[in-house]
């Protein structure tokens, strides 16, 4: 899968140690900063992450920053971006299947590596069920970015 992914300076030595990972699970990463551990204001990050996901050039995005909470809050004001702070294996990806989200945020300072591959796993592996309500209710996100 062709994944974007990126990080503040937070979760810069977190993000470097899933890029290896995802690599060598036979992904195609693009890494779109931070690339060291300076601070960075993360909503450039988030933008530079989910710009590229809407633009098709990522099926998947993941943001890692200190708690996952900016990161999300950023991703999500930015349309066509539906994003999630997935810090257990079932909202990982619940929030695919239900939601169809495209983007999971992670805080470094809250999950350790082993728990965010696990995580990374469910979110990437669940597609969005098509069921009618949840269909339904993922157009009506759509509508609510159509307002603003």
């Amino acid at each position: 899968m062709q994944i974007v992914i990126g990080s503040d300076h937070a979760g810069f030595h977190l993000k470097q140690e899933l890029i290896q990972w995802l690599q060598q699970a036979g992904h195609s990463i693009n890494d779109v900063g931070s690339y060291n551990p300076d601070p960075v204001d993360f909503p450039d990050i988030a933008f530079a992450v989910c710009d590229k996901v809407r633009q098709g050039e990522g099926q998947r995005g993941i943001l890692v920053c200190g708690t996952g909470v900016g990161a999300v809050i950023a991703a999500n004001k930015i349309k066509g971006i539906r994003a999630a702070v997935g810090h257990d294996v079932h909202s990982a990806h619940q929030s695919v299947e239900h939601d169809d989200v495209n983007v999971l945020c992670i805080g470094a300072q809250i999950v350790g590596p082993w728990l965010a591959r696990d995580l990374i796993d469910a979110f990437l592996q669940a597609t969005f069920v098509q069921d009618a309500d949840f269909v339904r209710r993922v157009e009506k996100l759509t509508l609510l970015e159509q307002r603003n």
